[in-house]
């Protein structure tokens, strides 16, 4: 599998399940997972998108440390990708647009929650490594993206 191939079936999967887990470490080395709406980007090929708040827990995390996982999986579970990264924070209103035009429909709980988007910063995982699992049939395949 070549990087164009798995970059494809992450993006398979975003259509799908519209959401990812998103794993950071905080500076006690203790792990933090949580759901979030990633997007890959046309033309930003290698990295993965979020957005979340300057004053969050993860954006402290990536601060002290970077490096980053996600977990993507499709709704029957049959096909799973397994990207790991570092983490730019990007505070840049034309990307935090780009970016938004994407995942903002499909943010609808996190705008209850919040609200000036002006207090948002961009995560862009540069992808260093995806592995990618079909696991009914005991398929698993590394791409390095370095």
């Amino acid at each position: 599998m070549e990087k164009r191939e798995i970059l494809g079936a992450i993006e398979r999967i975003i259509e799908e399940a519209k959401t990812a887990v998103f794993a950071t470490v905080d500076a006690e080395q203790r792990p933090h997972t949580r759901w979030m709406t990633p997007a890959l980007l046309r033309g930003r090929e290698g990295a993965v998108f979020a957005v979340a708040y300057r004053t969050s827990q993860k954006v402290t995390q990536v601060r002290s440390n970077p490096r980053v996982q996600w977990i993507f999986q499709s709704p029957a579970l049959d096909r799973i990708t397994v990207v790991e990264g570092r983490v730019n924070i990007v505070d840049n209103p034309s990307i935090r647009s780009e970016v938004l035009e994407v995942v903002g429909p499909r943010l609808r709980a996190f705008w209850k929650m919040y609200g000036d988007e002006r207090d948002l910063l961009v995560l862009e995982t540069v992808i260093e490594r995806a592995q990618y699992y079909l696991p009914m049939k005991g398929i698993k395949e590394t791409v390095s993206f370095a």
